[in-house]
C-alpha cells in the first residue's frame, strides 16, 4: 500500500491542471492514467489545429454554456484571456483567427503538452501510465496496473475521467458505475457536438467530402452560421454542433442555403426570365449556387417547384431529412455526468468527502470553438485549488 497527499485520476487537460495546482502548494501528487500516455484526446483535437479558447469577454463567453451557468465562477477565474496567458507562460506563441478562435502558432498540441508535462515533472508530480482505476478498498483507491493490483491511501482525490465519447482515447464513461454505487447523483450521458446520420441517395456520391459553406442551420428558433462537411455517413461540422441539444430532442433541421439574401431578394432573382434554361442552370446563374448546394436542394426537394415564391421558400428553409445523431462514441463530447447538486462549491462530492471532480465528467456541455477546453482548464484548476484547501484544513484538525 502506498500513501500520497493527493491522487489525480485522468491526465487530460482538467487532470493536468488540477495536479499542477496541488503540487504547486507543496503536496505530493500521484497522477494516474489508464492509457499509455497522457492527454490523448487533447492531442487528437490538436492534429488539425488546437483551438485553445475563444477570445471573448466573459459576458459573451458564458451564454455558450447553456444551462450550466453554475460554471460561471470557475470560468471567470480562468477565462479565455487567462488561458492565453497560461499557454504563453509555457513558451507557446499564439494567434487569434478572424473568428476569434485562439490557436498555437505551430497549429498542434504536442509542443504545449510537452512543456506542460515538463512543468509538472519539475513540481514533483509522479505520473503512472496503464493505471486503471477500479474503485476502492475501504477508503483507499484501487488500480489495475501492469505490476498487479495497487492500493493507494490518499487524503484527497481529484477525478478527471472525461465523458463517454472517444473511448479508444480514454473517455469511456466506465467510472459512472463506480460513483453511482457510492450514491453520487449522475445525469445519463448523451452525445454533444455530434454529427448527423443521413442516408444519401446515389446522386450525392460525387459531393461526399465537400464542404458546405456560407449557410445557416435552423432548428426551431435557433440558428447557427457555419460550415459542415458531407461525409459518407451524414453531415458533420462546427455549424451544426451548437444545435446538438435541440436535435437530441428530435426538433426538425432546416438549412438556409443563401443566408446573405432575403427571401424576397431570392424570389426576385428567380423571377427573372430564364427562357429555355433549366432550373438548375438558372439557379446557378442568378444565385451563384455551387454544385454541392444544388445537389442538396435536389436531394431534399426534388421535384423543384416552378413557382419562384415556393422555390425561394425552399432555398431559405430547406428541410434536412436525417436519421438522428451519430452514435455517442463518435461525438466530440458528451452531456451528462456528475450533477451539480452532487457537489459543493469546490466540486467536492457530497457522498465522498475529499473526492473532487473536474472536466467533461461533470454535467455540462458547450459547442466547439474553444469553449470545451476553456471549461476543462477552469474546472480542473478550480478542483485542484479546492483540494489544496481541503488538505490544508485536514492538516489542522
Amino acid at each position: 500500500m502506498q500513501d500520497w497527499d493527493a491522487v489525480v485520476i485522468g491526465s487530460g487537460p482538467a487532470g493536468l491542471m488540477a495536479a499542477g495546482e496541488i503540487a504547486r502548494a507543496g503536496y505530493q501528487v500521484l497522477l494516474a492514467e489508464a492509457k499509455p500516455s497522457p492527454a490523448r484526446k487533447f492531442l487528437m483535437a490538436g492534429k488539425s489545429g488546437l483551438n485553445l479558447a475563444k477570445d471573448e469577454a466573459f459576458e459573451v463567453l458564458m451564454p455558450h454554456y447553456g444551462a450550466a451557468q453554475w460554471l460561471a465562477p470557475m470560468v471567470r477565474a480562468f477565462d479565455a484571456q487567462a488561458v492565453q496567458d497560461w499557454a504563453r507562460g509555457l513558451g507557446q506563441d499564439l494567434f487569434t483567427g478572424s473568428t476569434g478562435r485562439v490557436f498555437p502558432t505551430v497549429m498542434k498540441g504536442s509542443p504545449l503538452l510537452r512543456a506542460w508535462l515538463a512543468e509538472l515533472d519539475s513540481l514533483g508530480v509522479v505520473r503512472r501510465s496503464f493505471w486503471r482505476w477500479t474503485g476502492w478498498q475501504g477508503d483507499a483507491l484501487t488500480f489495475a496496473t501492469p505490476e498487479g493490483r495497487q492500493v493507494i491511501e490518499t487524503s484527497a482525490t481529484v477525478l478527471a475521467l472525461g465523458g463517454a465519447s472517444w473511448a479508444r482515447l480514454g473517455s469511456d464513461g466506465a467510472w459512472a458505475a463506480l460513483l453511482a454505487a457510492r450514491g453520487v447523483d449522475l445525469a445519463p450521458f448523451q452525445p454533444s457536438n455530434a454529427a448527423l446520420s443521413v442516408r444519401w441517395s446515389d446522386h450525392m456520391s460525387p459531393h461526399l467530402g465537400a464542404a458546405l459553406k456560407a449557410v445557416e442551420w435552423q432548428v426551431g428558433d435557433l440558428c447557427s452560421r457555419g460550415e459542415a462537411t458531407l461525409s459518407l455517413r451524414g453531415l458533420e461540422g462546427g455549424g451544426l454542433y451548437p444545435l446538438t441539444p435541440a436535435l437530441r430532442e428530435g426538433q426538425g433541421l432546416h438549412l438556409d442555403l443563401i443566408p446573405d439574401l432575403s427571401r424576397d431578394e431570392v424570389r426576385q432573382r428567380l423571377a427573372r426570365p430564364r427562357g429555355k434554361t433549366s432550373w438548375a442552370n438558372h439557379l446557378r446563374k442568378v444565385l451563384k449556387l455551387p454544385a454541392v448546394k444544388l445537389a442538396l436542394l435536389q436531394e431534399f426537394a426534388r421535384p423543384l417547384p416552378q413557382d419562384p415564391e415556393a422555390l425561394a421558400s425552399l432555398l431559405k428553409h430547406l428541410p434536412i431529412r436525417h436519421a438522428g445523431l451519430r452514435p455517442m462514441d463518435e461525438a466530440i463530447s458528451t452531456a451528462g455526468g456528475v450533477k451539480r447538486e452532487a457537489m459543493d462549491e469546490g466540486l467536492m462530492l457530497a457522498a465522498l468527502p475529499g473526492t473532487f471532480c473536474a472536466g467533461e465528467m461533470l454535467d455540462w456541455e458547450a459547442p466547439t470553438g474553444g469553449y470545451l477546453l476553456t471549461a476543462c482548464f477552469a474546472t480542473g484548476r478550480w478542483a485542484g485549488r479546492a483540494a489544496v484547501r481541503y488538505l490544508a484544513s485536514s492538516a489542522t484538525r
